[in-house]
């Protein structure tokens, strides 16, 4: 993901920071899916258009 957004980083960096925030999305593990906006940031505004449109 950081060579993505254009900030490559060394193996062993990526190898840190996959540590220290696995933990925190493991702990999510149990409510993914059932939160309106979920992991993933980007999907908040779809989320929001969608219950404008009800």
């Amino acid at each position: 993901m950081a060579d993505v957004a254009g900030v490559p980083v060394s193996p062993e960096v990526a190898t840190r920071i996959a540590n220290s925030i696995g933990p925190a999305f493991e702990g999510f593990a149990a409510v993914a899916g059932t939160l309106p906006l979920d992991l993933e940031p980007a999907s908040f505004v779809m989320v929001q258009l969608a219950k404008g449109s009800k």
